[in-house]
């Protein structure tokens, strides 16, 4: 046999090994993601729909934020984020008006970190409205109106919506991440063999569903 015969079985062995590891890549069904029954319609359009699920007050939720912060300023052009707080008991309610607050007024950019680090670096209890309506004010906020927008019909609407798709989405625990209406992921479901949350794996198992619900819609 000669060297070019040796090098050419070398590669093709080299080959099958990159494909083997390529497919095993993949996220599977189940372990790294699940399938919504049924599906929820998107309102993102044309663009794939990718939800974040969070709570404030959840200490997972506040981990994920920086590596989500960068994906964010990589993420597919033809992705739409989007954030919704999820609601499983009356006590969320309060952090769930807050962010719909911050959002009805255009403060999400300047505040919505913010209000993770008050909560699990500060450990001040936004969750109590004197504590938040306070902090808000700190913030060069304006209370008042703060105020009348967290008490807002638009903010209770918003407040139910969460509660329904928290619902609908059969959304576990946060942070959860659905795709499309379609796929639902989370950080929990990539963990590493000593039970720590593999952030980079996870962003990888998250752009291969939006690949696959990319490929769902072309499906139609």
């Amino acid at each position: 046999m000669t060297a070019r015969h040796l090098l050419g079985g070398a590669l093709g062995v080299l080959a099958l090994i990159v494909a083997g590891l390529s497919v095993a890549a993949q996220p599977v069904k189940d372990r790294d993601y699940r399938l919504i029954e049924p599906p929820q319609p998107p309102d993102s359009g044309r663009k794939v729909e990718v939800i974040e699920f969070f709570w404030y007050g959840c200490p997972h939720c506040n981990n994920l934020q920086p590596s989500l912060r960068a994906w964010l300023k990589r993420k597919p052009a033809d992705v739409e984020f989007k954030r919704v707080p999820a609601v499983f008991q009356e006590s969320w309610i309060p952090l769930t008006k807050a962010y719909y607050a911050i959002e009805a007024m255009g403060l999400v950019e300047k505040l919505h970190d913010e209000v993770y680090t008050a909560i699990h670096e500060q450990k001040q209890r936004l969750s109590d409205t004197r504590v938040l309506f306070d902090w808000i004010a700190k913030r060069g906020v304006d209370r008042q109106k703060f105020i009348d927008t967290y008490n807002s019909f638009a903010v209770q609407a918003r407040t139910q919506r969460s509660i329904d798709m928290t619902g609908k989405y059969d959304i576990p625990g946060t942070p959860a991440v659905v795709v499309d209406g379609r796929y639902l992921t989370a950080p929990s479901m990539t963990l590493n063999p000593n039970n720590t949350i593999n952030y980079e794996r996870y962003f990888q198992v998250l752009d291969q569903v939006i690949a696959m619900a990319r490929k769902a819609r072309a499906g139609k």
